[in-house]
């Protein structure tokens, strides 16, 4: 068996990214998508693609594979949120110290940067090859093509096809596989604010900007060409503003002018974006084990999360990052106890950071629009101040540290329980500065160790 031969389903962010490993590592890699290739056959993908977040974990596993200066000038830093009040006002809330910045970037371009340099470093790209199956008695899979049907034998499969992976589908029809997937009540539309009549910014183009509207919101990213990609989400039915009660123009005018109306006077192709672009669905998918065989699933394909708390390329890019530190570790001969290390180890992480993304979603389309959570950042942001190694904000630990996501959740939880004893106080707005914070790190201790 030739062990060296990895397969790759996938030709997206993380799918290029483990090939680029992979090649580095000295493998015959060859990947497969279903769909064509875009450098060839341009076609619309349009509509459905939320900006990603790229954070620490991304970056760092970026530059070990040498692509972080390629990568820089298509993202632009963003150093925290922009919050749009209805009355057009806006607040700024930083995500973490001076300088630490989340950066917007695009799929598209991103993804073709890293397909290509898997490319030239060797990998060989299927496109046009959907998987209808894996057999994992004798690891082969059965292809269609515009061809016909085409099976492979694939030595060693790494999974890389997305929340609704072919892969993972096949594993489900083995015995004892667990399998939980979760639809939000909301959906999403892209929508666009174009850079100004003088090719300028619109907004800021530094924040992320965000209209908290309770129940449901919009969001505003950058992008290089002075746009910003908007994503607007609601839910699907069943509420005064939902998808289901925009049927014509007039309805959508109701909906910006009343909740978005900043916006909406940015938006000058809204009515053609809104009724054009697809409704997406959001979806939470959680399964185990991840492997099967010499078969392995990597990021959406184990774990599909909510985009609530900006992690899901970033948790893709660090499975990659881990999995290529095991496989130097312990030998490219040694792929049993590799994929068995891996799954055990990173689980309880993709877990953590799943909740977390679930639970953000309240954050950002409620809470940050209410002064007591304003000053509540301001409070744990001098904490940090004053006790950077005892008292870190769980954004920060998230996005911008290499700490495990279950380490940094329950961490984050028990500095919630102190801060919601905090905030108790009446007269918390009037005396925030002159509260007793060595006290408060004091609690935090006797916590820990109890």
């Amino acid at each position: 068996m030739k062990q060296n031969e990895i397969t790759v389903l996938g030709a997206g962010l993380i799918g290029s990214l483990m090939a680029i490993y992979l090649k580095r590592q000295g493998l015959d890699v060859t990947i497969y998508d279903k769909r064509p290739d875009k450098r060839k056959t341009p076609y619309y993908e349009g509509g459905r693609s939320i900006n990603m977040a790229l954070s620490h974990r991304g970056w760092k596993s970026l530059e070990q594979v040498g692509l972080k200066d390629q990568v820089l000038p298509l993202a632009i830093p963003m150093y925290g949120r922009k919050i749009h009040d209805e009355h057009g006002g806006t607040s700024f809330i930083p995500y973490g110290k001076d300088k630490q910045a989340i950066y917007s970037i695009s799929r598209g371009k991103f993804n073709q940067l890293l397909a290509e340099e898997a490319e030239r470093l060797g990998a060989h790209l299927e496109f046009e090859h959907k998987c209808l199956e894996v057999d994992f008695q004798s690891q082969e899979i059965t292809f269609e093509t515009k061809d016909g049907i085409k099976k492979k034998h694939a030595p060693v499969i790494v999974g890389a096809d997305g929340a609704y992976s072919a892969l993972r589908l096949s594993m489900q029809k083995q015995i004892r596989f667990n399998y939980k997937q979760e639809y939000l009540s909301h959906g999403y539309k892209e929508l666009t604010i174009p850079a100004t009549a003088d090719g300028e910014f619109a907004m800021d183009p530094n924040a992320l900007h965000i209209w908290p509207r309770g129940k449901f919101m919009l969001i505003a990213l950058p992008n290089p060409d002075k746009s910003f990609t908007c994503t607007l989400f609601l839910p699907f039915q069943g509420t005064k503003v939902c998808f289901d009660k925009i049927n014509d123009e007039k309805d959508l005018e109701s909906v910006f002018r009343h909740y978005f109306d900043d916006a909406y006077q940015l938006m000058p192709d809204l009515k053609t974006e809104f009724f054009k672009n697809p409704t997406a669905a959001l979806i939470n998918v959680e399964c185990f084990p991840w492997v099967q065989g010499h078969s392995i699933l990597l990021g959406d394909a184990s774990h599909a999360m909510v985009p609530f708390y900006g992690q899901g390329m970033n948790c893709g890019f660090e499975d990659c990052f881990i999995l290529n530190g095991l496989l130097e570790k312990y030998g490219l001969n040694s792929w049993d106890l590799v994929f068995e290390k891996f799954q055990k180890n990173r689980k309880l992480d993709t877990d953590a950071i799943c909740q977390l993304a679930m639970e953000n979603f309240i954050e950002m389309r409620d809470s940050v629009a209410d002064p007591k959570f304003v000053l509540r950042k301001k409070i744990e942001a001098k904490l940090n101040d004053l006790y950077p190694n005892d008292w870190i904000p769980l954004y920060s630990m998230v996005t911008f540290s290499d700490m495990g996501y279950a380490e940094a959740y329950a961490q984050g939880k028990l500095q919630e329980e102190i801060m919601d004893r905090v905030m108790e106080d009446p007269l918390i707005t009037e005396n925030w500065d002159k509260l007793d914070y060595e006290e408060i790190i004091n609690k935090m201790e006797t916590a820990k160790a109890v």
